[in-house]
């Protein structure tokens, strides 16, 4: 898990807050000053926010527990589903659906219409419909991929969230304190923290600051999820020594 830089956050340009007329007051105990019209993130507050953020993620993926990235908005969309894959867990990136959360079912009945779609266009049936039929069918998968396929992954309920930019996703960030599912924000200087379990105050516009924070915590889910499989498999190892080790018993008598 790589360690935080502060030279490299500033490089980033991670200490870039909004302009000063579009601040929110709430956000004042992480700003650092004011260069011209613009906000300085005092950067100390982001390594804070990043720490606790990691350690957190971690202990929640070692768990065994899913975390959902969400970033739907054009600088943080390919980064979300680039570290999400990366370390395995599941991803919105180009809309919330109203729900995904709060009516949970409903989304696994579309996953399963996805499946279904795949199955349809992937095989030879395709062929016995009508043209007409067949691009109606290919708009439909389309639509429900892009917005449904990086859920796949989500079987259960996650334990945390990873957001960016928690003002333009203040639906998925609802629901998720609706449910009691943690939120982690990269949280700029025009959104409210109070809205949000763990804030990040850093700079949510820019893809290079949003590619570094995001791929320091999907780090943390990383080192989580290698822990818990190394502990899965080290209790696995344990039963069947034991499993052996009864049996043997078992026939010297």
């Amino acid at each position: 898990m790589a360690d935080i830089s502060i030279k490299a956050l500033i490089e980033a340009g991670v200490h870039f807050g909004h302009r000063a007329s579009l601040w929110n007051p709430k956000m004042r105990p992480y700003v650092y000053g004011r260069r011209k019209l613009i906000h300085i993130i005092d950067v100390r507050e982001t390594v804070r926010g990043l720490l606790r953020a990691k350690k957190f993620l971690k202990q929640v993926a070692a768990e065994g527990n899913l975390v959902l990235f969400v970033g739907t908005k054009r600088q943080a969309s390919e980064t979300i589903q680039t570290q999400a894959e990366r370390c395995g867990m599941p991803f919105i990136s180009e809309r919330w659906l109203g729900g995904t959360l709060t009516n949970f079912e409903t989304i696994r009945s579309r996953l399963r219409r996805l499946e279904e779609l795949e199955g349809v266009m992937e095989g030879e049936m395709l062929q016995t419909y009508s043209k007409k039929m067949q691009a109606s069918l290919a708009r439909e998968y389309h639509k429900m991929y892009r917005n449904l396929n990086g859920l796949r992954k989500m079987d259960r309920y996650p334990a945390a969230m990873v957001v960016v930019d928690p003002r333009k996703e203040k639906n998925a960030v609802r629901e998720a304190r609706k449910l009691g599912v943690v939120s982690i924000a990269l949280i700029d200087t025009d959104s409210d923290p109070d809205e949000v379990d763990l804030p990040i105050p850093g700079n949510d516009d820019s893809i290079r600051s949003i590619d570094l924070i995001v791929s320091y915590l999907a780090d943390a889910v990383a080192a989580g999820v290698k822990e818990y499989e190394a502990n899965k498999y080290s209790g696995a190892s344990e039963e069947a020594q034991a499993t052996d080790a009864a049996d043997e018993k078992a026939s010297a008598e």
